[in-house]
């Protein structure tokens, strides 16, 4: 009798032994069954949510390491375990040569200027620049100014706007600007403006408040903060630019010779962010991008969709871009209203 308890209780223990890793699973949440490491440009509070709902989705977990602020090297992508970046246009663009082409739907149905031309890498969305007007302002004022000659020109109306020198995409629209129109046109926009502007805040949100709160009369933002601001009930209205605007965008490149399963996972990973599921996880947390594929329910819910965008390149070198920033602060910011 001794003898059978004892094997009772040793095949009891085997079954435990056997199954615990399901039975933690079911109570601690199922475990990743593979991990990948993406190179980002995006904000942690953002690659956060991507990373855990496509792991919910998915089983693989990204694992987002942010890009230094000295930039993407051959030597990052070559020294790291990474198989992915994603991140804006210029990163992708300065670490290409390191990618392996992925020719997908998705890459076949973007716009030309939103992707690589040789599938090296794929936009997934982008957030343009927007003027946010008051809503008050804009019912009284039948000459609201519509375009950025218009907001340079137009008297008295108070504006909000990110400060060029604390934002990307504040910076993206200068070079933009400076690439469209030229150098002396566009500081010639930026030039009359300079004078209306109350504040140039140090965040994207800021102008938008400023505008929702009767602070300002048009905010220059990015139309994610416009359509959040627009959403708490806040009194605004976006107005897309008539003569054109710029734009930040996101896109992925997969980074060639890694392993073959982690190159897998990467591009079920980049079409997945091509989805409407993907971008319908980042309308519900807060996060307001255009996506880049263009038979997704999202992008042909947006009123703006078809918004004149820059298409001028700004392949200009660092150098450049701080002398153009110099140039904005000594002779517009400092030089006197």
């Amino acid at each position: 009798m001794a003898r059978m308890s004892y094997i009772l209780l040793a095949t009891l223990f085997l079954v435990v032994a056997l199954f615990y890793p399901y039975i933690t699973d079911s109570k601690d949440g199922e475990r990743p069954m593979r991990e990948i490491v993406a190179l980002t440009t995006l904000p942690p509070a953002l690659s956060d949510i991507i990373s855990a709902e496509y792991e919910k989705k998915s089983k693989t977990r990204i694992i987002f390491q942010p890009i230094p602020d000295a930039g993407i090297t051959d030597e990052l992508l070559t020294g790291s375990d990474a198989i992915l970046v994603v991140a804006n246009k210029d990163t992708l663009l300065k670490a290409k040569k390191n990618f392996e082409p992925y020719i997908s739907e998705y890459w076949d149905a973007a716009p030309e200027s939103m992707k690589d031309e040789n599938a090296l890498w794929t936009g997934i969305f982008y957030d343009p620049i927007v003027f946010c007007m008051n809503a008050d302002y804009l019912k009284a004022n039948k000459n609201a100014p519509l375009t950025w000659q218009n907001l340079a020109k137009t008297h008295g109306v108070k504006i909000g706007m990110t400060d060029f020198l604390a934002a990307d995409a504040m910076q993206n629209l200068l070079f933009s600007m400076i690439a469209e129109y030229g150098d002396a046109a566009a500081y010639q926009i930026w030039r009359g403006i300079h004078p209306n502007v109350i504040q140039y805040a140090k965040y994207l949100n800021n102008p938008v408040r400023q505008a929702g709160m009767g602070e300002a009369d048009v905010a220059v933002a990015v139309e994610s903060e416009a359509i959040r601001y627009l959403n708490d009930d806040y009194p605004l209205k976006i107005i897309y630019p008539r003569d054109g605007t710029a734009y930040m965008l996101i896109g992925s490149g997969i980074v060639k010779d890694k392993y073959a399963e982690d190159e897998v996972a990467a591009k079920e990973f980049s079409d997945w962010m091509q989805t409407d599921e993907a971008h319908q996880i980042l309308q519900a947390n807060g996060f307001y991008f255009i996506p880049v594929n263009p038979a997704t329910l999202t992008y042909k819910s947006y009123a703006g969709k078809d918004l004149y965008l820059y298409t001028m390149p700004t392949n200009f070198t660092n150098e450049q871009k701080h002398n153009f920033l110099d140039r904005w602060v000594k002779y517009i910011r400092l030089g006197g209203r």
